[in-house]
């Protein structure tokens, strides 16, 4: 996690000078993307909540977002992880979300995606979404890829905001 630190200290700057708020939805990544961002002093300031939805159960339950919202979507699509990262934002109204969803490995998830594969996402002022393909069935290291590329694609939606003036 130690990789991590460096990013999330810099949103957790971001978030505190903006007086905003964010929630994190993730999956494959297990929770790192969250203890990343609360291992930095004073993250009562911006963060809200997370929730790890790992399952079908856990979303159905956890975020209450509909099988329907989710028709004609591959498991790992840009558009599944901002229909999670929006739903995370509104539920916790908070100012940003990230979402995560992927097949860390060691093999691929029963949907036939690969390990090695994520779609992260970030809902607020300004939303974006990506891709993310390792190559590696390594369980341990594409669970930091994954966390690595959520807080990246944050910072970057950040700074986006940022130039837009909000």
């Amino acid at each position: 996690m130690q990789d991590l630190i460096p990013r999330a200290t810099q949103i957790a700057a971001i978030l505190r000078d903006r007086r905003q708020t964010i929630t994190v939805a993730e999956s494959s990544t297990g929770g790192l993307i969250s203890a990343a961002l609360l291992a930095i002093a004073g993250a009562s300031a911006y963060f809200i909540g997370g929730t790890v939805v790992y399952t079908l159960k856990a979303r159905r339950t956890l975020l209450q977002v509909p099988d329907e919202a989710f028709a004609g979507f591959k498991s790992l699509d840009e558009k599944y992880a901002l229909i999670l990262a929006r739903e995370a934002r509104a539920r916790l109204a908070t100012t940003w979300s990230v979402a995560e969803i992927g097949a860390s490995g060691p093999t691929g998830n029963r949907y036939g995606d690969p390990p090695g594969t994520s779609c992260i996402a970030v809902a607020g002022i300004v939303e974006g979404s990506a891709t993310i393909r390792t190559g590696r069935d390594d369980r341990i290291d594409n669970m930091r890829a994954f966390s690595t590329a959520a807080l990246d694609l944050l910072l970057q939606n950040l700074s986006k905001a940022s130039a837009i003036g909000s």
